[in-house]
Formats: C-alpha cells, structure tokens, sequence
C-alpha cells in the first residue's frame, strides 16, 4: 500500500483557502476514481481505493496544519508503509499558480505542514508542490495562504486539479515524468497548429524583368523607326 497525504485545514471555514490545495486534490482523486467512502481514522480522514494496480490510502489529517506529522506518522505505521512510499500534496508560495512539481526529499522551506511531517517521519517522502503563487512580501504570507482563492483562480485550479487526477495512476506506478505530462495537458494543452497565409514570395527585378509583357515597355524608337516598321 502507498499512502498519498493531502495537507490543509480541517473545517468549513478553511475549506476553499490556498492552504487546502491538498485536502482540494484528494477530494477530486476520491470522486474520480471511486475510492471508498471517507472514514475517520489515524486522526484525519481516510479513504482507500487503487490507482494504476497499486492499492493506494489517501489521508486528510485533521489535526490542523502545523501537526500534520502526527496523522501521517500514525497511518504510515499502522499499515507499514515506507517513507518513500509516501506521497505529500501541498500548497507552495514559490510556484506560479498553476504549476506543478514532484520533488523527492529535501527542505521543508518553512511550509508549517512539511516541517511537521519532517519530524515525525524524517524528509526521504515524496511531494507535489502546487503553485499558488506569492503575496509579494513575508508578512502578507499567513494571510494569504489563510484566504480563499479568488474567482479569477478558478479555471487554473480546476486545470490543475484534473491533470493531478489524470496523472495519478502513473503517479502511484512511480512514473513522475508520465505524472507531470498527464498535468501539463491540461494546464498547458497543445495549441492546434495553424498555418497563417503563405505570402507571394519576392520577385527578383532580373525575374520580373523576364516576365514582363513587351506591350508594356517604353517605346524608345525615333519618328523615323515608327515610320519605317508601319510599312513592314
């Protein structure tokens, strides 16, 4: 079994803000891929279905963000799942809206879930970050992240949200680069190839110069020359 964590706030009231962009995917990988209902348990909410052949738990912690370790930490021991094994989506301030990326390991980067996820388990999980952009300075943060989206947001999101559920399975077979191509046909889709009208192409002047109608050049004989070719 793997495990894929969605981080986030529990509650009505946090329910469509930035910070809950991975209770968001877990909510569309439910829907779309008939998992089975959500049960509460390892103190969040639970529901298990497959992906791709691989039996796959999704986690909601309900804990609030900052204790997310303790939910997951909870389900990963229960079933016996590896830390590699395990699958964090999560908000990032230092992606543009709408982009994604699958990183192995590293730095929490001050993002209060992951740090504490990081010491419950350790760092050696997978995430997917999912860009909701930057408020443009630190002290704005907190707010930001606590806000809803706007409505402006919603065509990216929902883009955003069906590449994840597209990709999934080739996320759960451990194929981030067939994941991250599921993504990126539908937050950046092939544009239809249009030709735009060929333009005549330029005539060189010794080519037109050949082209040209004789009836149309200057007459340049004398009076005389008129006269004598009238009577040839």
């Amino acid at each position: 079994m793997k495990l894929f964590v969605g981080l986030g706030n529990p509650g009505a009231k946090y329910e469509k803000n930035r910070h809950n962009i991975g209770f968001m995917v877990l909510d569309r990988l439910e829907r779309d891929h008939d998992f089975g209902p959500w049960r509460s348990k390892f103190q969040g909410a639970v529901s298990e279905g497959t992906l791709g052949g691989e039996k796959i738990l999704l986690l909601m912690p309900e804990t609030f963000m900052n204790l997310s370790g303790t939910s997951v930490a909870a389900a990963a021991k229960f079933y016996k799942i590896p830390t590699t094994d395990i699958t964090v989506f999560h908000d990032e301030l230092d992606l543009a809206p709408g982009k994604c990326r699958v990183k192995m390991g590293g730095g929490h980067a001050g993002h209060n879930g992951l740090r504490s996820i990081h010491g419950a388990i350790g760092e050696a999980y997978q995430r997917v970050r999912l860009g909701i952009g930057h408020p443009g300075h630190k002290d704005k943060v907190a707010n930001y992240v606590l806000h809803d989206f706007a409505k402006a947001d919603g065509d990216w999101l929902d883009d955003l949200l069906r590449g994840i559920s597209d990709g999934a399975a080739a996320l759960a077979q451990g194929d981030p680069a067939r994941f991250m191509n599921a993504v990126s046909l539908r937050t950046n889709p092939p544009r239809s190839s249009t030709t735009a009208p060929t333009a005549a192409k330029a005539t060189s002047p010794a080519r037109a110069e050949k082209r040209a109608d004789p009836a149309d050049a200057p007459d340049t004989r004398s009076a005389l020359q008129r006269l004598a070719d009238k009577f040839r």
